[in-house]
């Protein structure tokens, strides 16, 4: 179990996903932090990332690990796909 609130999760992720950024951009992509619930953060891939066959393998093992190395080793995160940004509780 995550000993954080979601509230307390948000400032945390948030500097931690800035320090992802300018990796993501070498290759033309992007990331933004949507929000957190349940103890589950909500990303969205962006730029070159859209699509691109690793994409998947950048969430895992390069943004969730360096949440789970920083904050939490039980923090999970979810890329939600374009256009579905207003159904993350159905996700």
């Amino acid at each position: 179990m995550i000993p954080f609130t979601d509230e307390e999760l948000m400032n945390p992720v948030r500097n931690v996903i800035d320090k992802i950024r300018p990796n993501l951009a070498l290759d033309g992509g992007d990331i933004t932090f949507l929000t957190v619930k349940n103890g589950t953060i909500y990303v969205q891939l962006q730029g070159a990332c859209i699509g691109c066959s690793s994409s998947g393998n950048t969430l895992k093992y390069g943004v969730e690990r360096q949440l789970r190395m920083e904050i939490h080793p039980e923090l999970c995160v979810i890329n939600v796909p374009h256009g579905m940004e207003h159904q993350i509780d159905a996700l």
